[in-house]
């Protein structure tokens, strides 16, 4: 049989369209399954949402449960001869600071010589060098050394001094200073060996000196502006002489914003599930969250509500109503802004043991992230859901694909059959107009 490569040309029917109208009827098969995976989608994305929001509450609780949040606090100075910083060691208490005089260094000088003069021509020289603590340390200067020379090996040496060469407008003079403050590291003398030229100046030599400062009426000596543990876990860093005053106090703002960030994330994941679980009728119109009757949800957000209101530990603060922390009847935390204040200034310890627990009990704070790490966890209930939705997904999928590859196949069977019908009648129409030339002949 003859083949038609453009269907319709041998028999004059518009089978193209005919086709075309086939192939759009065999298209509609895959709307039902486009439909389901953009519902797949949309639920996938809202488990997203979900997981975040969940995930929020997670690191506030994480943040809360942490014991070391609760002995944080905060130094704050009246004055300008000292600044503060307090570890969480440091005790809550005002000290009086008196600074009497600051630690300083000691330096000294050579009487001038020429920079470029050789002190030691052709012979190995030295210079002792005698510190506050009862040591010497000698320092070995090459032959034919400059002034500078000289600089750099007590530099390069391990004496706790430095050295530079300084132009008083006529010449040159080397300049040495201990490298740290106090008595004990002070430059006591410095003896010059086969060096000539080289002798100190005894006008410009500066003593070292002990800081020295009372806290409270006691008096403390320190080689260093730098004191630590005049106050308790508390560096002083000595600025001037005079007195000032440190408050040292627990850090409750901080505890305070790790609580009501606890508080927000929580009613944020709670305005997050009513969102995707909402339902409304207007005018007719039904519009439902996008996981509205999912158990996952329903039951993720159960758990954790009957989390937060347990009894926790035999303190005096068992629950989050205790400080002033309660549920309202669409299920969000409020804080009564009073309540918090007073069991922060007057119950320290029992706050901390409601949200970060004991050595014997687990607190609020401490029990809300393990249920959560739980439900986020490989194997939880949030994570086995969105593993389901896109198992689902993927199967979908599939099927997208094989309805695809069986329309194509269904149609190039309508088309063989057109092709055929078309030469079918392609031939016939042929004969006809054959046989009716040979009857109008006769």
């Amino acid at each position: 049989m003859a083949s038609i490569s453009s269907l319709g040309v041998g028999s004059g029917l518009d089978l193209n369209g005919l086709l075309d109208q086939l192939q759009e009827s065999e298209q509609q098969k895959l709307v039902p399954i486009q439909q389901q995976q953009a519902d797949q989608k949309t639920k996938i994305s809202a488990y997203g949402k979900l997981q975040g929001a969940l995930s929020n509450v997670q690191s506030s609780a994480s943040d809360l449960n942490d014991p070391e949040l609760f002995n944080s606090v905060t130094s704050n100075v009246e004055g300008d001869s000292v600044s503060a910083a307090a570890t969480p060691d440091a005790p809550p208490g005002r000290y009086d600071v008196d600074v009497e005089q600051l630690a300083t260094a000691s330096s000294m000088a050579t009487q001038g010589v020429d920079e470029e003069a050789v002190l030691n021509a052709g012979a190995e020289a030295s210079l002792d060098v005698a510190l506050g603590d009862g040591t010497t340390k000698n320092v070995t200067i090459e032959a034919d050394s400059t002034l500078s020379d000289v600089r750099d090996a007590i530099n390069a040496s391990d004496t706790g001094v430095s050295s530079s060469v300084v132009f008083d407008g006529d010449q040159h003079r080397l300049a040495l200073a201990s490298k740290d403050t106090g008595e004990q590291a002070a430059i006591d003398g410095v003896t010059f060996n086969g060096l000539d030229g080289l002798t100190l100046d005894a006008d410009a030599e500066i003593e070292a000196q002990d800081a020295k400062l009372n806290v409270n009426g006691i008096a403390i000596t320190s080689d260093s502006n730098q004191v630590e543990e005049a106050i308790q876990g508390t560096t002083l860093s000595l600025t001037d002489t005079g007195e000032s005053t440190v408050t040292v106090a627990r850090d409750e703002e901080s505890i305070r914003g790790a609580i009501t960030g606890f508080v927000e994330s929580y009613n944020d994941m709670k305005s997050t599930t009513a969102d995707l679980t909402s339902f409304s009728s207007e005018d007719g119109e039904t519009q439902a969250g996008d996981l509205l009757g999912d158990s996952t949800t329903r039951m993720a957000e159960s758990r954790l509500r009957s989390t937060m209101t347990e009894r926790v530990g035999d303190e005096a603060l068992q629950t989050l109503e205790d400080a002033g922390i309660s549920m309202n009847v669409d299920g969000e935390l409020e804080v009564d802004e009073n309540r918090l204040d007073e069991v922060l200034a007057s119950q320290p310890g029992d706050v901390q043991a409601l949200f970060s627990g004991t050595d014997e009990s687990t607190g609020i704070a401490g029990r809300v992230e393990e249920e959560l790490d739980t439900m986020l966890g490989e194997d939880g209930m949030v994570e086995g859901a969105v593993t389901g939705a896109e198992n689902q997904m993927d199967r979908l999928d599939e099927r997208y694909s094989s309805m695809e590859d069986s329309i194509a196949t269904t149609v190039d069977r309508y088309r063989s059959q057109f092709q055929e019908l078309d030469s079918m009648v392609s031939e016939m129409n042929q004969t006809s107009d054959y046989l009716t030339q040979q009857l109008s002949a006769m």
